[in-house]
């Protein structure tokens, strides 16, 4: 069963929250956080290398140390203040008409380095680095992680008994126009309550931020081992983290696009298709693939439908089952000879969230011979991945909307 704690977030005050919170460190290149970040973002905190001109090398001494400096300036001048006792939080999201309630709490290290914490991805040890800097050198988790926990009853009404309660501390729509909502939950007998319904969850499930829990983790492991004194309940022990009922989240697609055809003809390539799929040619209308199994493909000015046909896929096998599974083996593997997702050249990955009107215009730009949108991955088939100790192959999760960063911050002290 996990553990969580409520803890004293440091947190900008009312009136400039919509000011200070931004999006997440690796949603935008530095040129974008520059253009977008206003004079009291946190963007100037978690992406320090737009403060130079040119913008420097983030991996540098002086972008770091220039990360340290904000922080402290931040709080300085009252932008950053932390709140006086340990509370849990309310932090709802917007997107489409559609609102995810979740809590902000304090993750166990020890969750995590024991497994009950569940990944669906493997990390990078040379980004898990990179965010070990930030959390050595600010002693806090600056920007949370977003896990999902199996749907409790008490626990969401006592969400819905909270946010019907009273106003919003924090209440704004953000320039990519979701929305953004964030209680205190100051008493204390319901954060004791909390705590105890935790307990009774058998584990979290990763959904976005892999490289930051796993680096939030080993910093926090690091500090354990550094203390001669540890007993367990320091704040270390713990990292920022908001977590969701699985029944509120929504994963979107995650969809391809191909550099060339291996040296086929797109006719060709159509008619090799057909091996494994059943085709349909859909015409200039997009086309959405309606149901696993069935994929989209954009060529030559037309959608078509590809239905995998009934023996090129396991259904019994977690992994077999996906549909990134799938597509690999029949088309970018058996084809067109793509067999490292993370390494080809010839391979690119486009976020649902641009719609697949993305997919047609980087085909028709020329940039790219043809594009492949999957049925989205539920989030039953990722906690079926999650129990059974397998690893999702690349890029097939997209979550959206994506947490605020600065909404609060945890200190590790």
């Amino acid at each position: 069963m996990v553990k969580v704690k409520p803890f004293a977030a440091i947190r900008p005050p009312k009136s400039m929250a919509a000011q200070v919170a931004s999006r997440p460190y690796d949603v935008l290149n530095s040129a974008e956080a520059k253009a977008e970040a206003g004079e009291k973002s946190l963007l100037h905190i978690i992406k320090p290398e737009i403060d130079f001109d040119p913008i420097a090398d983030e991996h540098s001494k002086e972008v770091y140390d220039k990360a340290v400096e904000n922080f402290r300036l931040w709080q300085q001048r009252g932008w950053l203040v932390q709140d006086p006792k340990e509370m849990y939080y309310v932090y709802a999201q917007t997107m489409e008409s559609r609102t995810q309630y979740g809590l902000v709490v304090g993750a166990s290290v020890e969750d995590y380095l024991t497994g009950k914490i569940k990944k669906h991805e493997l990390t990078r040890k040379d980004k898990e680095e990179d965010r070990m800097i930030h959390v050595r050198i600010q002693d806090a988790n600056i920007e949370p992680v977003f896990f999902a926990y199996p749907d409790n009853d008490e626990i969401n009404n006592i969400v819905k008994q909270i946010v019907s309660s009273k106003p919003a501390e924090y209440d704004f729509v953000a320039e990519d126009g979701f929305g953004h909502h964030f209680w205190v939950i100051e008493d204390h007998a319901t954060n004791d309550r909390i705590t105890e319904l935790f307990a009774q969850i058998p584990a979290f499930y990763v959904a976005d931020g892999h490289h930051r829990t796993a680096a939030a983790a080993l910093v926090g492991e690091e500090k354990r081992r550094n203390n001669p004194s540890h007993t367990g309940n320091e704040e270390y022990n713990y990292f920022l983290a908001v977590v969701f009922p699985e029944s509120h989240l929504k994963i979107i697609d995650y969809n391809r696009v191909v550099k060339d055809l291996n040296g086929m003809a797109p006719a060709q390539f159509v008619e090799r298709l057909s091996e494994s799929f059943i085709v349909e040619k859909k015409g200039k209308e997009i086309y959405r693939p309606l149901s696993l199994h069935n994929f989209s493909m954009y060529l030559e000015g037309n959608w078509y439908s590809l239905t995998a046909k009934p023996g090129t896929y396991n259904d019994n096998d977690p992994i077999g089952v996906l549909d990134v599974t799938v597509l690999s083996n029949l088309v970018f593997d058996k084809l067109l000879d793509i067999t490292d997702l993370r390494t080809s050249k010839r391979i690119d990955f486009v976020g649902g969230i641009r719609g697949l009107a993305e997919l047609s215009k980087r085909v028709d730009s020329g940039e790219m011979a043809a594009a492949f949108a999957l049925y989205p991955v539920s989030m039953q088939q990722l906690i079926d991945i999650a129990d059974t100790g397998n690893i999702m192959p690349p890029k097939t999760t997209w979550f959206e909307p994506k947490l605020r960063s600065g909404l609060a911050i945890h200190k590790l002290s």
